[in-house]
């Protein structure tokens, strides 16, 4: 599986932005998904994940309210919907994907390791 994250940019503080996380190689429509970051000097962080049918989101409580992690199976796609965007947004965002239902996991362990990884977008949020 390749993974492709797009749709990064600069943004104003209070902007909003969709980043798609597009796949390759083969479906991933049985695959949990997720978001995460990391910015500048910082480790990486979790930030969503959705379930293989796209039935449950989980989220950081940074981003609850804000983000909306949605996906579509017959396009091989996950998305990120990020609103109402801060400074503190800022960050390098990348896309996962895995076999295991690991999704619920990721809230309390986002260490979990996942399988696939695509390269990162950079969003920046100015102030």
């Amino acid at each position: 599986v390749q993974l492709q994250a797009s749709g990064g940019g600069l943004v104003q503080a209070g902007g909003s932005l969709r980043l798609s996380c597009a796949a390759s190689g083969r479906t991933v429509s049985t695959y949990d998904m997720a978001w995460f970051r990391q910015a500048p000097g910082k480790e990486r962080e979790f930030v969503a994940a959705i379930t293989w049918s796209g039935g449950t989101t989980y989220y950081v409580d940074s981003v609850k309210g804000r983000f909306t992690i949605s996906r579509d199976n017959a396009k091989n796609t996950m998305y990120l919907q990020m609103n109402s965007l801060k400074p503190e947004d800022t960050a390098v965002y990348y896309c996962a994907a895995d076999s295991r239902l690991v999704a619920g996991a990721l809230v309390n362990n986002p260490g979990l390791g996942m399988d696939h990884w695509g390269k990162g977008t950079l969003v920046t949020v100015s102030s």
